[in-house]
């Protein structure tokens, strides 16, 4: 109040609206007390509430906790605290259920994760996700996809699938639902997908009443399709456009691209725009750019590989989203991609975009200007890729891999069934390398491989593919699930760093 004047008034709760009389009926939690305020603009920010369904057998139990607010958090603590609670459910793998997850791992917790669906981080797509569920199988967390949780009881949950699981205290994080009801009781309208609609004011039916945050629906800047989006930036750039309307100033609302980053015990995942899924839901015809370069120059001893996934529409080149995990600062690698997508940048653009570049903090060539690189050369035709995820096929049918790396790496570590002909050799062994049947050529991050696929096609081979992501990127998209799954292994042994000399 003494600061910005305002007056806060909290455990108050608004309980209904009367837009014809322009009031407010205000219920004081504590007290029970109702009475009436006057409004001439009203901006509603309810936010959204954790789904807690009621199909769910047990949902109600005094041991099944949602995440909204610090409340909650001290609500869980307290209750694991006093009942001395070692086994816990967390369901869902979206961003609440993956930071409870880690808390609860530091707290010393047995921690079983349950996900609906195929994969954890929906922002995220499959393949990259792999390395994300290596590290939180690495971490001692029981990693369940594709389960949904059933029944609670007291001692373990129940799974659909008939799965028990030992849990005393269950975190359950399947996601929120915009809360609505208020509008809804004061006769405003509801968009498609369930939040509250606005017009590019964020003026809901009523023009008097203004709606931000976790409850609308939003226009995604890219599809120009509406959807809902519950993240904090956008949110705060919303309230400012409101009071930016309020007071007669203009505003360019240019719609949402979903930028978000999440820590995952030692590695952060950030993400932009429309992910794999997104572009083949929408029928758009792209490809993607996969690259696994250092985030600093390699010497510095602390420089980490960086996983960089770009889809770029084909043929225009136009950006359309991209992904990035590592150990160290990754989301300024989206940063410079969402602002790239909010100004239509394309491949090309990135290419020539010129950023910072010290030993101490990147590499004379970004992460983003080595895919844009790699993007290009795909767009133009330059050479043929197969993806991680085509890997396990192609040694099960017996194709001809190379492996372009040095003897010693492919001693420590090799895919099963691959012909190592280092890059530094391969001149001299030509005559191994047939022209009758497709080659697959692949190195650590598939550098190496890719300098042998065009002096190959200069030297007439018209068969020759690179395999994105190389060795790195198959040992992450294939271990947790040979794991999980009980199957062979196409490597002889994983490998997830450089191999040292």
């Amino acid at each position: 109040k003494k600061r910005n004047n305002l007056d806060v008034r909290a455990l108050s709760e608004v309980v209904s609206i009367d837009r014809e009389k322009k009031t407010v009926t205000i219920k004081k939690v504590d007290t029970g007390d109702v009475y009436e305020e006057n409004y001439d603009k009203l901006i509603l920010s309810p936010g959204a509430s954790p789904i807690r369904p009621k199909s769910i057998k047990g949902v109600d139990s005094e041991n099944v906790f949602t995440i909204r607010n610090v409340v909650d958090i001290n609500r869980l603590k307290t209750y694991i605290d006093i009942k001395k609670i070692n086994d816990i459910a967390v369901i869902g793998g979206g961003f609440i259920g993956l930071e409870a997850m880690e808390s609860l791992v530091e707290a010393g917790k047995n921690v079983t994760l349950v996900e609906g669906s195929n994969h954890i981080l929906q922002p995220v797509d499959y393949d990259m996700v792999q390395i994300l569920n290596k590290e939180i199988h690495d971490k001692g967390v029981n990693l369940l996809v594709n389960e949904v949780l059933s029944e609670v009881n007291e001692g373990h949950v129940l799974l659909a699938s008939g799965k028990k699981i030992k849990a005393d205290a269950v975190v359950l994080a399947i996601g929120v639902r915009p809360e609505t009801s208020l509008a809804v009781d004061a006769g405003l309208e509801l968009g498609k997908t369930g939040g509250i609609l606005v017009n590019h004011h964020y003026q809901t039916s009523d023009p008097d009443i203004y709606a931000v945050g976790d409850a609308i629906e939003v226009t995604h800047f890219i599809t120009n399709k509406k959807t809902r989006l519950t993240l904090a930036g956008p949110a705060q750039r919303q309230a400012r456009a409101v009071a930016d309307h309020i007071y007669g100033k203009t505003y360019r609302n240019t719609g949402v691209i979903g930028s978000s980053v999440v820590k995952v015990f030692d590695y952060n995942a950030a993400s932009t725009g429309l992910t794999e899924k997104n572009c083949k839901d929408l029928d758009l015809d792209y490809e993607v750019a996969y690259v696994i370069p250092k985030d600093r120059v390699a010497l510095m001893p602390d420089a980490e590989f960086v996983h960089f996934k770009l889809i770029f529409q084909v043929p225009t080149g136009q950006i359309l989203g991209a992904q990035t995990i590592g150990k160290g600062g990754v989301n300024r690698y989206i940063d410079i991609i969402a602002t790239m997508i909010m100004n239509h940048g394309n491949i090309e653009d990135l290419k020539e975009l010129e950023l910072c570049y010290s030993p101490h903090f990147s590499t004379a060539k970004d992460a983003t200007n080595v895919a844009a690189l790699v993007a290009m050369n795909l767009l133009n035709g330059d050479f043929e890729q197969v993806r991680v995820s085509e890997v396990r096929s192609l040694v099960e049918n017996g194709e001809y891999i190379i492996d372009a790396r040095e003897k010693m790496e492919y001693d420590a570590g090799h895919i099963k069934g691959a012909v190592n002909i280092p890059l530094s050799e391969f001149r001299e062994r030509l005559d191994e390398i047939p022209k009758d049947r497709p080659v697959y050529i692949h190195c650590l991050s598939a550098q190496r491989s890719y300098y042998m696929v065009k002096e190959l096609n200069l030297r007439g081979w018209k068969n020759i593919v690179n395999i994105s992501g190389s060795f790195l990127g198959i040992c992450f998209y294939e271990y947790f699930n040979d794991i999980k799954e009980g199957r062979e292994a196409i490597v002889t042994e994983y490998k997830f760093e450089q191999v040292q000399k």
